[in-house]
């Protein structure tokens, strides 16, 4: 039962924060952030909220990062207001390279098949004289 109680309340973080995030924070650095997961520990007291951005830049993603932990405050008062909950959770944002990741992974299946490809294509026959 606490298991699944987790998993709603993670739900429930993920979809008031990105509602939050679209329409309270003011930041146009925070307009391409994607919340992917969120993970409360077990007592609730701490919330790590996994992001996606669209951007692809390091700098720019530390940036995003760097705003996102400055707007915790914000965050985490107005989730106290939404929420019926004693405690809010303290907030720690981390971006999420899994897309990257995938992405990686990918290019590297392709750039497998077109090896195979190339190795197992027919060779053209010699000429004979």
């Amino acid at each position: 039962m606490a298991r699944r109680r987790k998993q709603r309340f993670n739900e429930l973080l993920r979809q008031k924060l990105s509602t939050l995030l679209l329409r309270r924070v003011r930041d146009p650095r925070l307009s391409s952030v994607t919340i992917t997961e969120v993970d409360v520990t077990a007592d609730l007291r701490t919330a790590r909220i996994y992001v996606s951005l669209l951007d692809d830049e390091e700098e720019t993603r530390q940036e995003v990062l760097h705003s996102l932990q400055g707007a915790a405050g914000f965050l985490r008062r107005e989730l106290a207001h939404l929420l019926e909950v004693r405690h809010t959770p303290e907030l720690i944002f981390r971006l999420d390279e899994s897309a990257r990741y995938g992405e990686r992974i990918d290019q590297l299946l392709a750039q497998i098949h077109q090896k195979e490809q190339l190795s197992s294509s027919p060779e053209e026959p010699s000429p004979r004289s």
